[in-house]
């Protein structure tokens, strides 16, 4: 008899409830003080760390203090500028770009809304997501990464592999008003406890409701094989045999010591 089919839902709600007990304070990991300064800031995150682009954003917003300040940027100074962030070429042409592009069609300030933002260069789904949620409290999608990716995957909520599919999956389960705030825990979870290569199930708030997480645990190292490691380890290693020339063999030559 088949299974049912879990009430993906219900699983979401009491996900989203755990991580928020887990990580109550849970917020983007990126400094910034207004909405500008977090697109800037996500836009410098691609394939790099929230901890390095705080480093490198410390001092880039005092340099460049607004839309017009990037804007007037020459590329090959904001390249030196970003650079400790990687693909610093790249970076640098889409942050003066998106810049300019706020400042010619927005009067200098972000927009606020979906549509607006993901029209701007260098500015997808996610980063308008992020943007939108974080600074402006305005939820128009979930913000999928590669740790809202991976877990969406574990935890059973999407079969799919692009962002969008994903997101879509995610809103339909996932409370509004608890989008941006449900993204930011799985974010921290993702990074913490749920990691890649080697997640740590056994310290999971999670490891009894995800479906991952049992299968992990469903194949633990029989009794028989573990005692079978503790005996090997604890005998010690037998000693090499001593190479003995017997009677029947030929004496060896000695070397000449003549020149």
């Amino acid at each position: 008899m088949p299974m049912p089919r879990p009430n993906l839902k219900a699983r979401a709600v009491e996900v989203n409830q755990r991580l928020s007990h887990a990580y109550p304070d849970a917020r983007v990991e990126l400094d910034f003080t207004n909405p500008f300064e977090l697109l800037i800031a996500t836009i410098l995150a691609a394939q790099s760390t929230h901890v390095r682009v705080n480093i490198v954003t410390k001092g880039l917003f005092r340099k460049y203090p607004n839309a017009q300040a990037f804007a007037n940027a020459s590329q090959v100074e904001m390249e030196v500028d970003v650079k400790q962030t990687g693909f610093f070429r790249n970076k640098a042409k889409a942050v003066i770009a998106c810049s300019k592009a706020i400042v010619e069609r927005h009067g200098g300030e972000v927009p606020r809304t979906m549509a607006e933002l993901v029209e701007l260069p260098g500015v997808g789904r996610k980063t308008a997501n992020v943007v939108l949620g974080n600074a402006m409290n305005i939820e128009a999608g979930i913000i999928v990464d590669t740790h809202v990716t991976r877990l969406s995957g574990r935890l059973g909520f999407t079969k799919h592999a692009d962002p969008v599919d994903i997101e879509t999956d995610l809103m339909k389960i996932v409370p509004k008003g608890e989008w941006t705030k449900f993204a930011n825990r799985l974010i921290l979870h993702g990074r913490r406890i749920c990691i890649a290569r080697k997640p740590d199930c056994p310290n999971c708030v999670l490891n009894d409701i995800c479906p991952s997480a049992v299968l992990i645990k469903a194949d633990p190292p029989s009794p028989a094989k573990s005692r079978a490691r503790t005996a090997r380890s604890a005998t010690p290693p037998s000693p090499t045999p001593s190479r003995t020339r017997t009677s029947g063999s030929p004496p060896r030559r000695r070397r000449s010591t003549k020149g």
